[in-house]
């Protein structure tokens, strides 16, 4: 399942990211409201995660427009615990408020929560082209063959691929996607990580098909027959 999260906040944006990748989902990220909603359209997520006080328009009107967009749940965030807020919150089609600070352990209690009430609760598999993957048991698929157990990191990496096949991704948004931060892992890290990767998916791992690299800028994945 795909969460969109939008907050102004890059180091709090990289937290959930971090904790909602670690449990399984597939993250999306936008710093603004405007931004929010390009991606609402193009990316058709399962869950929003929304603040609040944004720059320019703010979390009510972004949840309103949000609304008129799609079905997805909402969860809205905010530094206040009043009940104005609460209550305006859910008058414009928020599911649930969330009141900062909270732990990544109650963040993802309450995603579990709003995706069981609209029809989901674990992340679902991910299909593309010759590709399956299965996050309940970190493995992929190839072509309907015996599954292929991956490490977590490992799995990320294919997860945020997929997730935009066909599309060139930055190694700084791999990084980010792979390890939650920007800051620590380097692209020689995600080099390494691309190469144990293409070890257990390539047919030749030396003239790889699936994971394509983008001198320069990043990698794609091409998983759709040729």
């Amino acid at each position: 399942m795909k969460v969109l999260i939008c907050d102004d906040e890059r180091e709090l944006r990289a937290l959930i990211g971090f904790a909602l990748r670690q449990a399984g989902y597939l993250v999306i990220e936008a710093p603004d409201g405007e931004r929010a909603l390009e991606l609402v359209k193009s990316e058709q997520p399962d869950l929003v995660i929304l603040d609040i006080n944004l720059p320019g328009m703010d979390g009510f009107e972004v949840c309103r427009r949000v609304r008129g967009l799609s079905q997805a749940p909402v969860m809205m965030l905010s530094v206040r615990a009043g009940e104005d807020d609460q209550v305006q919150g859910l008058d414009v089609g928020a599911d649930d408020y969330l009141v900062k600070p909270f732990s990544p352990r109650t963040l993802l209690a309450r995603v579990r929560a709003l995706l069981r009430r609209h029809g989901g609760e674990r992340p679902a598999t991910l299909e593309t082209g010759i590709l399956l993957l299965d996050p309940d048991v970190l493995t992929v698929s190839l072509r309907g063959a015996s599954p292929l157990t991956l490490t977590p990191l490992e799995f990320r990496l294919l997860q945020g691929l997929v997730a935009q096949e066909g599309r060139t991704i930055s190694a700084e948004k791999l990084v980010t996607h792979v390890w939650g931060s920007r800051i620590g892992p380097d692209r020689q890290q995600l080099k390494q990580l691309v190469h144990r990767l293409r070890q257990k998916i390539e047919v030749d791992p030396a003239e790889p098909t699936l994971v394509r690299t983008v001198a320069g800028v990043g990698y794609r994945l091409v998983a759709s027959e040729e």
